[in-house]
Parts: structure tokens; C-alpha cells; sequence
């Protein structure tokens, strides 16, 4: 119990010192003008957020993710091939599903970009 409560000490006091510490090592007193304005990407923070958005990028965007996770999935197949010769099956209809996802994207047009 005692080595309990101080563990729990420990984890309470070490963040408080870490802070202390920072806010006493603290160099700049006054904030910098041009450190304190918000810079997002280049653009003005001013103006109004609500630009139109390409839907096309949008649509190329989470299919390169999902196609990506995908080929993450595909990595650890030679592996599993080795170790367990009963997932062929599993394998096929998931590469299966793989490239008739890839040829109905293809087919619908989604993958060029115009």
C-alpha cells in the first residue's frame, strides 16, 4: 500500500514540477506580434472559411486512404500463406473484393481527373 501511495505521489507531483519549471524557464515575458496571429497555410485567417471545395479531390482523396489501408491489409499475405495454408480462400475473396472495388471506380470514372 505504501509503495501504491507513493507511485501515485510521484505521478502527481512530477507534471506540477515540469510545469513550474517551464513557466519560470520562460525567456519571452511579452508574447511576439507575429508568433501570436494564427497562420493557416498561407491563408488570411480574415476572410471567410467557406471556399468552395472540390468534391472530385474529395471523393480521389478517401479512395487513395481506402486503397492505401487496403494495401497495409495485402502486406503481412505471404506470412499468413506460410503459417496458416488455409487462409488461401480468405485471401482470394478479399483481393477479389479488392479489384472489383478498383474496376468499379475505374469504370465510373472516379479515378480520373478532369
Amino acid at each position: 500500500m505504501n509503495i501504491i501511495l507513493s507511485a501515485m505521489l510521484i505521478a502527481a507531483l512530477f507534471p506540477i514540477i515540469i510545469i513550474a519549471a517551464t513557466f519560470l524557464l520562460n525567456k519571452s515575458a511579452a508574447p511576439n506580434f507575429e508568433k501570436a496571429t494564427p497562420f493557416e497555410c498561407g491563408f488570411d485567417p480574415h476572410n471567410s472559411a467557406r471556399i468552395p471545395f472540390s468534391l472530385r479531390f474529395f471523393i480521389l482523396a478517401v479512395l487513395f486512404l481506402v486503397f492505401d489501408i487496403e494495401i497495409a491489409l495485402l502486406m503481412p499475405i505471404p506470412a499468413m500463406i506460410t503459417l496458416l495454408p488455409e487462409t488461401k480462400l480468405t485471401i482470394i475473396v478479399f483481393a477479389l473484393v479488392l479489384i472489383l472495388g478498383l474496376y468499379h471506380e475505374w469504370k465510373e470514372g472516379s479515378l480520373e481527373w478532369k
